[in-house]
């Protein structure tokens, strides 16, 4: 049996419910994973609210790490006795054991510890995919990074310094610009405080960024495109501030032919052989010094609604984990 965090309904943080729930052994293809740490994060608040739609009752949670049990026929990248850690579908991840599919579930390094491991594995990932594998960004090129100062933010800081990439961020305080700018941001500007789409254009002598990296959704989409130079990419990779509401195709070319997509991490590591090969990318950051995961909050497993409270609030930093 393991204490699992699930939802009955859709709602608020007060529809949580922790339920202990039978294991059981993994089948072909599956893996049993004895969990020290879990992550949490922003697709997990739009999957309590229905924003992304469940089958209910279901749990919740999307990246763990712990040590594999037991492994199902044809699993042979992992053994029991391995560290792992994963970011993966379906959810399920806030709690202490569970049985899931094995081919997103990853090795962890001797010289990862539990809580990085969990803390950096969907934000680790969606960067890699935001810097390698959505559009092309050489050294030298400019990005906008909203929310800088957020766990894919601080990640995306120090990624952009490393491969000499010029990153522009935003964050909602003061203390939230100069932590981005510890962490590898070339500027940060506070949104609060004026007109921050222009501040864009004056940093960069009113030609605009190459790239818009943007999870916050409707309160920055019109100043992103407007952040944008000419054949210019905006990528929208969240909503933490509410789904964009729909617009008109024809302001792309009117702003200068500029170019949209709206990835998701797990289109991305669905092909089990290319996760391996972006966690590999992840990990060599990590172990190098290159990138360090910052973890500013940990919740015990029953504080989840205070957790997603902390989190919707936007008074998180850095990354938030579930110490189990």
């Amino acid at each position: 049996m393991a204490r699992t965090v699930i939802i009955e309904e859709h709602g608020g943080p007060e529809v949580f419910k922790i339920v202990d729930r039978e294991v059981g052994d993994p089948g072909p293809g599956e893996l049993r994973i004895r969990h020290e740490a879990a992550g949490l994060n922003f697709i997990d608040v739009y999957q309590r609210t229905g924003l992304y739609p469940m089958k209910l009752p279901a749990a919740l949670g999307m990246e763990a790490s712990g040590v594999v049990e037991a492994v199902g026929e044809g699993v042979t990248h992992l053994k029991e006795g391995d560290r792992a850690a994963y970011a993966a579908q379906p959810p399920g991840a806030y709690c202490e054991a569970r049985v899931m599919p094995a081919a997103q579930v990853c090795k962890l390094p001797d010289e990862i510890d539990f809580d990085t491991g969990a803390a950096m594995m969907l934000q680790g990932l969606t960067t890699q995919y935001l810097f390698h594998r959505t559009t092309p960004i050489a050294k030298g090129d400019t990005v906008l990074f909203h929310a800088a100062a957020g766990g894919v933010g601080l990640i995306a800081c120090q990624w952009a310094k490393s491969e000499g990439i010029r990153l522009i961020g935003t964050a909602g305080t003061d203390e939230k610009c100069q932590l981005a700018l510890d962490h590898g941001a070339d500027a940060c500007i506070n949104y609060r405080e004026g007109d921050w789409a222009a501040r864009v254009q004056e940093l960069t002598d009113g030609k605009g960024v190459h790239v818009v990296m943007d999870a916050v959704g409707k309160d920055t989409f019109e100043g992103s495109l407007s952040s944008l130079r000419p054949l210019g990419m905006m990528i929208s990779f969240g909503n933490a501030s509410g789904p964009v509401p729909p617009f008109n195709i024809g302001e792309l070319g009117a702003k200068g032919s500029l170019k949209i997509t709206r990835p998701t991490l797990f289109t991305h590591i669905a092909d089990h052989a290319t996760c391996q090969e972006m966690a590999a990318m992840l990990f060599d950051k990590v172990v190098s010094g290159d990138v360090k995961i910052r973890i500013d909050q940990r919740f015990a497993l029953e504080d989840v609604a205070e957790a997603h409270r902390t989190l919707e609030a936007r008074k998180t930093t850095g990354s938030t984990v579930f110490t189990l």
